[in-house]
């Protein structure tokens, strides 16, 4: 699209109280008003917003604009997806996104695979490619787009594959308004130019300068099979550059019963580890999913009024014995959720990676956006847990900027490469360290914006694990460039001579390297850097995980 093309006008669908679903459409500059509302739609080159007063109790659908860009068949079109681990990466028009809606149904509700992303609420269709709050053009023509109204409302960014039209959609699903009540319904910075686009986000989400950190979690060894022996040796086997020892997934009784320490595995609790780790010099960490519990639970089954969404308990996924999201607006469930926070703030731990926070939004709730829910919900734990580090993961990505130190950008990194064949087929969440990666690379222009990226674990063993040598070293490469914060699941006690000499390599990049920028060249992409006072190039091939040096 030119700039001298004119935009579509806005389309605003709503249910007036008492009525029936209807539209209005407005122009993209200017005032409207009708029976309904009054609309104050302005453009100044770089953003455009609209606000609307309601003159009626009126619910809201969304806000839709058709033909704000378009992209061409060379172009190049970044595709954020909707949460921490859903696959993000710079597409061609000629490329589909993968739909889990097309696997066999009784599958999907077995394994509940259309819960951890944003298929329950937005229509895939394999003509148009989807995302979320943020996307660039490069190549050809340029365009750059973010949203600005995160806080109310999330921005879906539609393409069309076939003709590169550009569109976007607030998703205002279940917003109430009373009469007399303004809200900002769109609101959103763009750019024809990528380069000044980059500089409007960037101009928009200031430089945090968040500090880096190395850390050792327990989870990509052992899984949920932790005990007190386990975690004590990997401790004791850390030298004093790691900074952070985090215990993961495994000490709790049960997904959502917080507050009961599973006692065969830690007969002495927690509170002697956190005293250990302090003594070693690092911060100690701990893994929470805070907003659901599992149904096995204890508090699932003793307080399941604490779930209900209507009179309806929502499953948020299969992990475990299938989990269930509380529901922050009874006050019993919020103040469980901060008990059990508090808990491990008494307990001293200073580091709180808290996972699955997806599922506080995944419910309807009414009157209230998606967003809104999850900025509500943020900003609680952030002032629940003031002064310690929170690193969010399977979060909403733009409602956490600002109030996590870190995120993770990425799904989880897998044994093999793309996990298991099989799990190929399954949703754009799914554990792969293929996926990761490419997350890692095309979401970097965040880091330290939003929050400091997070790439997952960098792993170099030998034993358990199916990753090529090869595979390994792009991995803790790409990690040690792009990231913030970078783990490992290793015990470290156990490398050789080359494996400490590669650890040495990649914490020098990790601490010294000034990356500069990246480019997609089919299944290459070429990363640049500048280390020592001399400029560097990488090229990673997205298919076999292995890296070329330049």
């Amino acid at each position: 699209m030119k700039k001298t093309e004119r935009l579509a006008d806005y389309k605003l669908r709503f249910i007036p109280a008492g009525g029936e679903k209807t539209e209005i459409a407005f122009s993209p500059v200017g005032e409207y008003e009708d029976e309904f509302f009054t609309v104050s739609a302005t453009d100044n080159g770089f953003r455009r917003t609209v606000t609307v007063t309601a003159k009626r109790d009126v619910t809201i659908e969304k806000c839709t604009q058709r033909g704000v860009a378009r992209a061409e068949r060379k172009s190049l079109v970044l595709i954020n997806g909707y949460q921490s681990w859903t696959k993000t990466k710079e597409y061609f028009l000629s490329e589909k996104e993968h739909n889990v809606k097309r696997l066999p149904k009784p599958l999907v509700r077995a394994y509940a695979f259309d819960r951890y992303g944003d298929t329950t609420f937005f229509d895939y269709d394999g003509k148009i490619l989807h995302g979320y709050d943020v996307l660039y053009v490069k190549g050809g023509s340029e365009f750059f787009i973010f949203n600005a109204n995160y806080k109310n409302a999330y921005l879906v960014i539609v393409v069309d594959r076939k003709t590169g039209e550009i569109s976007i959609r607030n998703e205002l699903d279940g917003l109430t308004l009373s009469a007399g009540e303004d809200f900002t319904v769109s609101d959103y910075c763009y750019s024809y130019d990528y380069e000044k686009g980059l500089a409007l986000f960037n101009e928009f989400f200031p430089k945090r300068n968040i500090p880096k950190i190395l850390g050792y979690t327990s989870w990509y060894n052992y899984y949920q099979d932790i005990n007190e022996q386990i975690i004590l040796r990997d401790l004791d086997a850390l030298d004093d550059r790691f900074e952070l020892f985090q215990i993961d997934d495994g000490y709790e009784t049960f997904v959502g019963d917080w507050l009961d320490i599973d006692k065969v595995k830690f007969p002495n609790g927690l509170k002697g580890i956190v005293d250990k780790v302090h003594s070693h010099g690092m911060k100690a960490g701990i893994w929470l999913a805070p907003f659901v519990a599992e149904e096995k639970s204890k508090v699932f089954n003793e307080h399941r009024d604490w779930f209900s969404f209507g009179g309806e308990v929502v499953k948020c996924g299969a992990n475990w014995s299938g989990f269930y999201a509380f529901n922050l607006d009874i006050p019993k469930a919020r103040a469980y959720v901060e008990k059990c926070l508090r808990y491990y703030v008494e307990l001293g731990f200073d580091f709180f990676k808290l996972d699955f926070l997806y599922g506080v939004n995944l419910p309807m709730v009414a009157g209230k956006t998606r967003s809104m829910v999850a900025e509500s919900a943020y900003d609680f734990i952030r002032k629940v847990l003031k002064g310690k580090i929170i690193l969010g993961c399977g979060a909403t990505l733009l409602n956490a900027a600002g109030k996590f130190e870190y995120m993770r950008i990425g799904p989880d990194v897998s044994l093999k490469f793309d996990d298991i064949w099989y799990m190929r087929f399954m949703h754009n969440e799914r554990i792969s360290t293929k996926t990761t990666i490419q997350n890692t690379v095309f979401r970097s222009f965040m880091n330290d914006r939003l929050f400091g990226n997070d790439p997952d674990v960098f792993l170099l063993r030998d034993d358990n694990i199916s990753l090529s040598v090869e595979q390994r070293r792009a991995l803790v490469t790409v990690n040690a460039l792009l990231g913030s914060v970078i783990m490992t699941s290793d015990d470290i006690a156990n490398y050789d001579q080359a494996k400490k000499a590669q650890l040495d390599e990649a914490l020098n990049i990790f601490r010294n390297a000034h990356f500069i920028g990246f480019a997609r060249r089919r299944d290459l992409i070429e990363l640049k850097y500048e280390i020592d006072g001399e400029e560097k190039s990488i090229v990673y091939n997205t298919k076999r995980g292995i890296i070329y040096d330049r």
